[in-house]
């Protein structure tokens, strides 16, 4: 593709494998890379996804941000501030546009032969991160606190390929408590569905933080560290690592008093894709090509 030279430039979102492979061959062709989602930090080398982050932002011409605290980070690894422009977060612009064609928890359930549940009173557990699954100790100490969870409001848990096959290699499927729900994997529209209508969500993504904040529910993220603080900050997420003391305060408070709420940051409007296309067109001016 870039051989044939059909690209101008390279626009990649996210912290993926593939957005810095693609960003290296780019860089190596002398096409520019543009990065969206750029700027955030755990501060945890151990995380693929770190990696990927800090070198595609060193490759990139021009870095669209999500949230203001991201500038400092690049400007503390050398990257000039007018490569920098903060534009608000392009996967809340999807989220608020599948809202209206969510699926509703009660077809999803139904469809997969489930028990129901009732809205506003179960929680969704998402898992799939190598440091969470990856070993019996770890993924067996989740397990644990999942079923105390269920004894207090059902699980909803759509269980990813990777998660469902480190269960079943420990020897942890049978374990689940009954009141967790268990899933096969959902498509966006129904998990956007059964995060809408939740109690809360309890997850090691880091998208689905920023989704949480979102929607205005609360979110409990079984990590450590985040490279969206803002959620923590002015969101509806609260780290409780794999602290089985501190997820059952947690849920306990969201059942009796509705948890932490939060607020929408700036920018997180639906309308970051007009920002960013405002402000490539004049960069792209700057530089003769329209």
């Amino acid at each position: 593709m870039y051989d044939r030279g059909d690209n101008y430039l390279d626009a990649r979102r996210g912290d993926v494998n593939s957005t810095i492979a693609c960003g290296l061959v780019a860089v190596k062709k002398d096409v520019p890379v543009i990065h969206v989602e750029a700027g955030l930090r755990s501060f945890d080398r151990g995380m693929p996804e770190e990696i990927n982050r800090v070198l595609t932002d060193q490759i990139s011409d021009l870095l669209y941000t999500t949230e203001r605290s991201a500038h400092a980070n690049l400007a503390r690894e050398g990257i000039a501030a007018e490569r920098v422009a903060f534009v608000g977060n392009l996967m809340i612009d999807s989220l608020l546009a599948a809202l209206p064609k969510a699926v509703a928890t009660e077809r999803i359930l139904q469809e997969a032969g489930a028990p129901a549940v009732e809205p506003g009173r179960y929680g969704v557990v998402t898992l799939h991160r190598p440091s969470n699954v990856d070993r019996a100790e770890d993924l067996g100490a989740i397990v644990a606190i999942l079923n105390r969870v269920a004894a207090v409001a059902p699980l909803v848990w759509p269980i990813h390929p990777r998660t469902q096959a480190k269960l079943e290699q420990f020897g942890l499927s049978d374990r689940l408590a009954p009141g967790i729900v268990r899933l096969p994997p959902q498509g966006y529209l129904e998990m956007v569905g059964l995060m809408k209508d939740a109690a809360f969500v309890l997850t090691d993504s880091g998208g689905i933080q920023e989704e949480t904040t979102a929607l205005g529910v609360p979110c409990l993220t079984l990590r450590d560290n985040t490279e969206r603080p803002i959620t923590v900050e002015q969101g509806t997420n609260t780290l409780v690592a794999r602290d089985a003391a501190v997820v059952l305060a947690a849920v306990q408070d969201i059942v009796a008093h509705g948890g932490k709420r939060g607020r929408a940051p700036e920018y997180w409007d639906g309308q970051a894709a007009p920002r960013i296309a405002r402000h490539l067109r004049g960069w792209l001016q700057g530089r003769g090509v329209v």
